[in-house]
């Protein structure tokens, strides 16, 4: 089972599902609440752009919490889990729903695997990680021009990917997946959708030893990503090790960028493919 990060959908793991299906595997790629084929696109954000109008334009997705992500996930493992062993992944801030359903059906989840995700240990959400040094290489803050509207009032972050300013989509591609071509850049980010849950990022994503800690998980460490840095996802690894010392992460190494892995999908699976063994 594949679960998404941040604006993102279930279309983002065609690539490497196609490759998982080469190798004999069934996969079951999510999509969140007010994801996918729900997802909001107002007239506003549409060409040309209203801006303005959008800024105040109310999300569908304000108020979605975390725990509605995880509920969602945890009702598909159970289903799922009926016809064989669920390896649950989940990238970036993914992370969060896939540590809260190991954390609440521990005994239906075979392995978890973070794909530079977010597993919180010492720290709430990822919001709370975000000061710490190991995450100051990331690109992300100049981008904050990026944003329509305040969050505060709409409940959401709320990205405009389709701008059509060179520097910014520079400064994006940076940050996102520097390692691929500026037309494979372009396409994956017309896949993605504008408004992501404030309350999903800052709900509370820690691990619970008792159950979460029980799972056989895996890392797969991207040593390019400015995003979510390789220093950050190390030391989310190390943290997690030293609350479950007995059961420590299974750690693999892929030298490419937040989005970047999904182009190496061949690669990826050929990962995954290993560890649903």
């Amino acid at each position: 089972m594949l679960v998404h990060g941040s604006g993102s959908s279930s279309f983002m793991w065609a690539p490497i599902q196609r490759e998982l299906a080469l190798l004999g595997h069934r996969s079951f790629a999510v999509d969140l609440p007010g994801h996918g084929l729900d997802a909001q696109y107002p007239v506003a954000y549409q060409a040309p752009q209203d801006l303005d109008a959008w800024a105040t334009e109310p999300s569908s997705l304000a108020g979605v919490t975390l725990q509605d992500n995880v509920d969602m996930v945890v009702d598909v493992v159970r289903r799922v889990a009926a016809h064989g062993p669920v390896v649950l992944v989940g990238a970036s801030l993914g992370g969060a729903t896939i540590t809260g359903v190991g954390n609440t059906i521990p005994e239906l989840v075979d392995r978890l695997v973070y794909i530079s995700a977010w597993s919180c240990v010492e720290r709430a959400n990822p919001i709370e990680y975000m000061p710490e040094p190991e995450f100051g290489a990331n690109l992300l803050a100049p981008l904050a021009v990026l944003n329509v509207g305040d969050p505060a009032q709409l409940g959401v972050g709320r990205a405009n990917y389709r701008t059509a300013d060179p520097t910014l989509l520079a400064g994006l591609k940076a940050a996102l997946m520097a390692d691929v071509t500026d037309e494979q850049f372009r396409a994956f980010l017309n896949i993605l959708q504008p408004d992501e849950s404030i309350a999903v990022m800052m709900s509370d994503a820690r691990v619970h030893a008792d159950t979460w800690g029980t799972i056989a998980r895996s890392y797969i460490r991207l040593t390019g990503d400015r995003s979510l840095p390789v220093a950050m996802q190390d030391r989310l690894i190390a943290e997690a090790d030293a609350l479950t010392p007995d059961n420590p992460y299974d750690v693999h190494t892929l030298d490419t960028t937040h989005v970047g892995f999904l182009f190496r999908a061949a690669e990826v699976a050929a990962i995954l493919d290993k560890l649903s063994i």
